[in-house]
């Protein structure tokens, strides 16, 4: 059994396969989680300042993508712009480039749209539990209102937000499965293809479980350092 697992893996190539699965899978949660993060931090704000119209627009789209199957807002975003991406690209000469890098760019376009709608309401909770007996010291200083958000308001939210970023990360990285359908071939594509060209589907599925239990379980380390780092100094109570 172990010499035939040798061979699929190794001597066929199928191992080397779910690795850059692996690898595609990293990029596209890592990219879309950086991208969702930049854009949910402004938007957070405007949410937490509850700006009139500002407020209830990114209200609804945070509801909107919360409330629908994340393969859902895959599929809009791909079919609902995969016809003029390919004229555009014919018409410039770039027709097969544009098939090779489009499925990767609208799983990170889509991957960051669903994690961008979770960061906003944890940035926007993080931002309410920011203590009011610090803001009220620093009103007391006399401190500029900028300075206060900037040198008060905004790192005690960014460190409160880190458990619940950590969640949204964990989330995003099992998400990226979901961006196979447009054709990128990432772990859960490269654990499908093999297990139909090899008639093995149980190792294939297995190693995927595997290798999506090893970058979750990484990430949950990093986290937990991260938090702790952050959180010298603080009380725990």
């Amino acid at each position: 059994m172990s010499f035939d697992l040798y061979v699929l893996l190794v001597e066929r190539g199928w191992g080397f396969a779910l690795l850059r699965g692996a690898t595609v899978t990293l990029a596209v949660g890592l990219l879309g989680m950086l991208a969702g993060v930049i854009v949910a931090v402004p938007l957070a704000l405007l949410r937490w300042r509850r700006l009139p119209i500002f407020s209830q627009a990114v209200d609804g789209y945070s509801i909107l993508v919360r409330g629908v199957p994340g393969l859902l807002v895959i599929y809009l975003l791909f079919f609902g712009s995969i016809e003029w991406v390919q004229r555009l690209a014919t018409a410039f000469g770039y027709q097969n480039s544009a098939d090779d890098a489009y499925p990767f760019v609208i799983g990170v376009v889509a991957i960051a749209a669903i994690s961008c709608a979770y960061s906003i309401e944890v940035f926007r909770g993080a931002l309410d539990a920011v203590p009011v007996g610090l803001l009220e010291a620093a009103k007391s200083l006399a401190l500029p209102t900028h300075v206060t958000f900037f040198r008060v308001t905004l790192p005690i939210a960014l460190r409160l937000a880190l458990g619940g970023l950590n969640n949204v990360w964990q989330m995003t990285i099992k998400d990226t499965s979901l961006v196979s359908v447009v054709g990128m071939q990432e772990l859960m594509r490269s654990a499908a293809i093999a297990a139909g060209i090899t008639r093995s589907p149980l190792l294939f599925y297995c190693a995927a479980a595997g290798m999506f239990f090893a970058l979750t379980a990484i990430s949950q380390t990093l986290f937990s350092h991260t938090e702790r780092f952050f959180n010298r100094g603080f009380s725990r109570g």
